[in-house]
């Protein structure tokens, strides 16, 4: 019998965290692009983690020339993963990623706590995934600038 790659969300723990990884793989081979997704998803389902989405954005030029393993990189494959884990999987998602020699980069950042708020979101379970802009762009209260509608004497309605 196949094991899925979602959980029910009563399975989780207390200690569970929801995660995105943000990873680059060298490009050329999708089958090395799956396998890697693959053996991350495994190693958090393995520590009775739970996956949330595997987005592939495909391949696309890096922001700058990235040196890794002897090899000068100009392109990577990206794809993105939200999964929610205790911070023990966290770490070896991160170490099992760092030793495979077809990565170029990653970055594992924490987007919620399970119980609590984090960083102005409503948690885990009261995560819907979308962004709620006010009228005013964050740059734009944040620095007092004035926005194009207010410089026309338009305001903001």
């Amino acid at each position: 019998m196949p094991q899925s790659i979602f959980r029910p969300r009563g399975s989780l723990d207390k200690t569970t965290m929801l995660y995105e990884l943000i990873a680059v793989v060298r490009p050329g081979n999708i089958a090395h692009i799956k396998e890697i997704a693959t053996n991350t998803g495994r190693t958090i389902l393995n520590s009775k983690g739970t996956i949330r989405s595997l987005t592939n954005w495909g391949q696309f030029d890096l922001p700058r020339p990235t040196t890794k393993h002897q090899t000068q990189h100009y392109t990577g494959h990206y794809f993105i993963l939200q999964f929610d884990s205790s911070a023990a999987a966290q770490q070896e998602v991160k170490r099992t990623l760092a030793l495979d020699p077809r990565m170029i980069r990653f970055s594992v950042v924490k987007m919620a706590d399970k119980m609590g708020k984090q960083a102005g979101m409503e948690g885990i379970d009261g995560n819907d995934g979308v962004v709620r802009w006010g009228k005013e762009s964050l740059l734009d209260s944040s620095l007092g600038l004035m926005t194009s509608r207010r410089a026309f004497g338009q305001g903001l309605r």
